[in-house]
């Protein structure tokens, strides 16, 4: 090999070498700038991290907070809804003693004479179970009686259940079984319902007892 070819040959090695440690060069810095992007990105990983554990642990109190307040909510509701049904059944206890009291002074329901008075009277057994306010018993008719601060339509569809559990009894069976509602406040619309189905209404007007009994029939 000439001097000359050998100089070139070590030439091109020179510049070789020099191209392998700029890329050298260039790579380190990229490996270089992908750590520091990395430490950053871990970084804003960790931050993020704390951030939703912060939001987990409020989370977590506002959770029990919420529960803490309904559970005192909810003891509210109780308390009240108990007042309120207390309140119901004494409304309910004043209109079954006022209708006691009255119907024992005239046991007569439609000029049909009974000859005593059953309050709060309950049947039980294997396959019926019920209650009736009032009763009203002679020889031959018993007279169904279910009493109402405040009367609701609905209440009229409950007699018919009633009827069909006296009947079962065997010391009422062959009796007539007239039924009936009664109650301080009666809508327009329950006396009508209860007339269209042979029922009576007795009803309060001040101190005397309003009788409906248009078309009162027996079971």
């Amino acid at each position: 090999m000439s001097d000359k070819e050998l100089r070139e040959l070590i030439e091109k090695l020179a510049i070789s070498q020099l191209k392998l440690e700029e890329a050298q060069r260039k790579t380190d810095e990229q490996l270089r700038k992908t750590d520091e992007h990395l430490k950053k990105t871990d970084e804003h990983l960790k931050k993020t991290d704390e951030h939703l554990k912060k939001t987990d642990e409020q989370l977590r109190k506002t959770d029990e907070e919420l529960r803490n307040m309904f559970k005192k909510v909810d003891a509210r509701l109780d308390r009240v809804a108990k007042q309120l049904g207390g309140v119901t059944n004494n409304q309910g206890d004043v209109a079954e003693e006022y209708f006691i009291n009255s119907l024992k002074e005239k046991l007569q329901i439609a000029n049909i004479d009974f000859d005593y008075l059953i309050p709060n009277y309950v049947i039980e057994g294997k396959n019926i179970k019920d209650e009736f306010d009032i009763l009203l018993v002679n020889g031959k008719s018993v007279a169904i009686i279910e009493v109402k601060y405040k009367v609701h339509p609905n209440d009229v569809d409950k007699l018919k259940r009633k009827i069909e559990n006296l009947k079962k009894l065997p010391q009422y069976r062959g009796y007539d079984i007239y039924a009936g509602i009664a109650g301080f406040k009666i809508p327009q619309e329950a006396i009508e319902k209860a007339i269209k189905k042979g029922y009576f209404v007795l009803q309060r007007k001040g101190d005397i007892i309003q009788t409906y009994e248009k078309g009162l029939k027996a079971s």
